[in-house]
């Protein structure tokens, strides 16, 4: 009995210490310089409200909301949704259903000209040649499946030869996820949850609807919706080679039943080694890309599959990593600090091009920002 009881007392014991090392970490940094550049661009009208969450080494430092946002806001994330696309995608191939190196007509041979020849791979890098956008004055890419979407790129023209050139843009990823589509069997949505969302516990995250223009289209480009936890799940996966630590909860008072997922395996090392790995080759990329505006520095190997190689190191390796968006909303994984964080919003889009501001160019401010906050603690 007495051993039993020591046995429960030292449970206890580890409980506390775990809970006073977590309200430790989520206190010990400053970050209110952080906080003043956010709530400024709130007092400017650039956004009505934000959440932002850092967690270094797999645990939360900050966890906060501004203006009228809270952990039930659910917010459209633009291109931030492109990461969420291509892991995706990677879990197909994980799957051995699909080959990074796939061509678009071994799975829609009615894309018969060259941007037929253009790979998985180059779909998702922005190097396949495809247009960026629909032209102008064309019906916009709103489209009610994925089918109908793809069915409305297959007789526009390219731009370039696969492989020559980098164009930032959406439609090449509506035909990369048509191909997982056909490629698993499910529509991209349930395809979704079951490979990424479910696993997640990304309960108010999906594709659908867009309710853009009356359509239903996935667009896996630009219509994703989230929380900020929910994406902080899984960028814990990312961070973490692909498994989902389950770490982060934003209620300390959580039965470990709820995180039942905890340590499984949602992508394979392989499959982030990809994601990760630059993608750009030998393709042109323009001058003022995203990665030389926001970095002042220009570096060829700016893209992996979703996701932008921000910095490297010496050898090549990607070591900060996001997926920004013109809304504002912006993911990122530091290696160098051993962070990830999502910064959650929407911009007013009439008053940030009245005032010249874009959301697409401030919000990569914030892991930089965030650096210097680890370095006045270690001082």
């Amino acid at each position: 009995m007495n051993k039993l009881l020591s046995v429960l007392l030292i449970g206890l014991l580890m409980a506390w210490v775990c809970t006073e090392k977590k309200k430790e970490a989520k206190t010990s940094y400053d970050f209110s310089l952080i906080d003043q550049k956010i709530q400024s661009w709130i007092d400017s009208g650039y956004y009505s409200g934000a959440g932002l969450i850092i967690a270094k080494d797999n645990q939360v430092i900050l966890d906060k909301f501004y203006g009228n946002y809270t952990a039930d806001s659910v917010i459209y994330i633009a291109s931030a949704g492109k990461w969420l696309a291509a892991a995706t995608i990677a879990a197909v191939v994980d799957d051995g259903k699909l080959s990074w190196d796939d061509t678009v007509n071994k799975w829609l041979p009615e894309f018969s000209d060259v941007k037929g020849t253009a790979t998985l791979r180059q779909l998702l890098s922005h190097t396949s040649g495809y247009p960026d956008y629909q032209p102008e004055g064309a019906h916009r890419d709103d489209y009610q499946t994925l089918e109908e979407s793809v069915t409305q790129i297959v007789g526009l023209p390219a731009k370039s030869v696969p492989g020559t050139d980098f164009h930032y843009g959406g439609l090449a990823m509506q035909v990369a996820g048509r191909m997982a589509e056909l490629a698993s069997g499910k529509d991209w949505e349930p395809l979704f949850q079951e490979k990424i969302a479910q696993p997640l516990g990304m309960k108010n995250t999906h594709f659908t609807p867009v309710h853009q223009g009356g359509g239903h289209s996935p667009m896996l480009g630009g219509g994703a919706r989230t929380t900020l936890h929910d994406y902080a799940n899984f960028l814990n996966m990312i961070f973490n080679n692909g498994k989902f630590s389950g770490e982060y909860s934003s209620d300390d008072s959580k039965s470990s039943d709820e995180y039942s997922h905890n340590g499984m395996r949602v992508l394979s090392e392989a499959a982030i080694k990809e994601m990760q790995a630059d993608q750009i080759g030998e393709a042109k990329v323009a001058e003022h890309e995203f990665v030389e505006r926001v970095r002042s520095e220009m570096h060829n190997g700016i893209y992996g599959l979703g996701e932008w190689r921000e910095e490297l190191d010496s050898t090549g390796n990607a070591m900060l990593i996001s997926s920004p968006s013109w809304a504002g909303a912006y993911p990122w994984i530091d290696k160098t600090t051993y962070t990830y964080g999502f910064f959650l919003t929407h911009v007013n889009v009439g008053k940030a091009n009245h005032d010249g501001f874009s959301s697409f160019y401030s919000s990569p401010v914030l892991p930089i920002m965030a650096r210097e906050v680890y370095k006045k603690y270690k001082n």
